[in-house]
């Protein structure tokens, strides 16, 4: 018995004899039903992918549609189908066609008119321009239509493009289209397992399989349910899975995705595996049946208790359960009791780690929240601190002491606003809107740049025919000055030129334009995609939150924020608000 005491060899005697005797149960089983097991197999498999294709298909149409969505609600967009001028409209639209990666853009007015189109060939995007879709969605609908084209079908969403104030208008349509071609066919296999084939109008169009089997795959494009087909690599089963909406079990008369098992393959695997068991029951049959009634007793009955305190971990995420086991002096397990010590332990260390690692979140969070007030408030109260010593001197002046206790009153707004800016970031801005001179605002920003200390002179190149804008000074300034101060501690440290920094403004269309630029010491390509991620920072006692809060500040304005550089040369900072 004192064998039989150890898990570990209970558990090496049951793997060989256990083993052997589900094998022996398994070929006696198998023998008679594995091939209507194999096809049952297939069936539950196949219905399985289509129920999976139509949900990737579903949730892919809804990512199109969200995408479509958010590019036509985009301000500039709705501004340049406005002027009805389709220059102007694809100007615009190239950007967001870039990033959208269609087969197909497509962009009409409120009459229906084509403003702008890229991608696909000609004739593809006359005919979505002429779909009901795009009626549909000048109604102000959406929509999901289908084309065929020469390598697969062209899945398009079209979407109106609507202007709520004054008064809601539907300005005109954007079309996406993406086209479900063979690489589409192979990234559903690599999830599904299983070959698939788009096909439309009696024709594939595009599949996994050779173009050599797309005769065959052809005549299942009309029919419905699970049948069978030849192909050249073997026997296959098919199921049709439409891709637009219609009556479950129909025939499809539209777009059809085929989803493909090979029935060769299965049956093949089958009998290899059938000829295997056959072999290792036929030589362990007897003794695994003489073994296996008093190992499976001493197995389960601690494997039991732990596995249900697993079995309740996992499903309530409770890591104070506990695993208790029953003490039998004629089957007490070392192992099993070891087993169950040891995850309490874990449990217990688990448990604990979460506590501690909530408490070190908190606190990293709390220190970089003190290191942003202290790197702010430090100047103004050490003006305050100044102003407070002049007010301590004996005979101060009238004139001093109105300059002290402006001085004071200027630092104390400062620090009010500077606790906003800090707000700000983690909040929508509220902006004060107002009519201002540009470069007056330019002006004023570089003074007070250079104000904040020694360091390189800021250049000026201020457009004169550059109009009133309407926007929010204050926090356009506070953002430039953060910007300029940037510039001057890069240029200081750069190989200089002429001049070091440049502020510049310009006309660019229908926004007003404003440049920071510096011969610095620029910023290295690896850490450019990562200049406005908050508390990202290469410069010594810097916080991190400077260009976080300046990209808030413009794009909440309306406006637009980028940063070229290149290392050794200089950085170039580019704001562009309406006008």
């Amino acid at each position: 018995m004192k064998i039989l005491s150890s898990l570990r060899s209970r558990m090496f005697l049951a793997s060989a004899v256990l083993a052997v005797l589900c094998i022996g149960m398994a070929v006696y089983l198998v023998s008679v039903r594995v091939t209507d097991e194999a096809e049952r197999t297939i069936e539950r498999e196949i219905s399985a992918t289509g129920a999976q294709v139509d949900q990737l298909r579903g949730d892919r149409t809804e990512l199109f549609m969200l995408m479509a969505r958010l590019i036509a609600d985009v301000p500039q967009l709705k501004a340049a189908l406005g002027t009805d001028d389709p220059p102007t409209v694809a100007d615009v639209a190239v950007e967001y066609q870039t990033k959208l990666r269609a087969s197909l853009f497509l962009l009409t007015n409120k009459r229906g008119d084509v403003m702008y189109s890229s991608g696909g060939s000609p004739r593809a995007a006359e005919i979505a321009a002429h779909q009901p879709a795009v009626r549909e969605a000048l109604g102000g609908f959406e929509s999901l239509s289908l084309l065929p084209q020469p390598t697969g079908i062209l899945q398009i969403v079209t979407v109106p493009v609507r202007l709520d104030q004054p008064a809601p208008t539907v300005l005109g349509t954007l079309s996406a289209g993406f086209l479900l071609d063979d690489g589409i066919a192979g990234q559903l296999k690599k999830i599904t397992g299983s070959d698939i084939a788009f096909g439309m109008d009696g024709q594939i169009l595009a599949s996994t399989l050779p173009r050599d089997d797309y005769g065959a795959l052809a005549a299942r494009l009309r029919s419905s349910g699970i049948s069978r087909v030849q192909l050249a690599s073997g026997e296959y089963e098919v199921l049709p899975q439409p891709l637009t909406a219609g009556a479950a079990g129909s025939i499809p008369a539209g777009p059809v995705a085929l989803i493909l098992r090979s029935r060769t393959l299965q049956l093949q695997a089958l009998f290899a595996i059938n000829r295997d068991l056959g072999i290792a029951a036929v030589l362990a049959v007897l003794l695994a049946t003489v073994l296996s009634f008093a190992v499976a007793r001493t197995i389960t009955r601690p494997l039991a208790a732990i596995t249900d305190v697993m079995r309740e971990v996992a499903a309530t995420g409770d890591l104070t359960q506990k695993i208790a086991l029953r003490h039998n002096n004629r089957w007490d397990d070392e192992d099993a009791r070891l087993l169950a010590a040891t995850l309490n332990t874990l449990t217990d260390s688990v448990a604990r780690f979460q506590r501690e690692m909530s408490q070190k979140e908190r606190l990293t969070a709390l220190g970089r929240l003190s290191t942003v007030i202290a790197h702010e408030i430090r100047n103004p109260l050490m003006i305050i601190k100044g102003s407070l010593h002049t007010l301590r001197r004996a005979g101060l002046g009238t004139d001093a002491l109105r300059e002290a206790v402006a001085d004071i009153d200027e630092e104390a707004a400062r620090l009010n606003r500077i606790v906003n800016e800090v707000l700000d970031f983690a909040r929508p801005i509220s902006f004060d809107l107002s009519t201002v001179d540009l470069n007056a605002l330019c002006r004023e920003s570089a003074t007070a740049a250079q104000a904040s200390g020694g360091g390189p002179a800021i250049g000026l190149d201020l457009d004169p025919a550059l109009p009133p804008l309407v926007t929010d000074p204050e926090r356009v300034r506070s953002a430039l000055v953060n910007m300029l101060l940037n510039a001057r501690h890069a240029a200081a440290n750069g190989s200089g030129g002429d001049p070091p920094v440049l502020l510049r403004t310009a006309c660019a269309g229908d926004r007003a334009r404003i440049v920071v630029a510096d011969r610095g010491v620029g910023i290295a390509p690896a850490d450019l995609g990562h200049v406005f991620d908050p508390y990202f920072t290469t410069k010594r006692g810097g916080t991190g939150l400077g260009l976080p809060i300046a990209k808030n500040i413009i794009e909440g304005l309306g406006g637009t924020i980028a940063v070229s550089s290149a290392p050794g040369r200089g950085t170039e900072i580019q704001l562009d608000l309406p006008r």
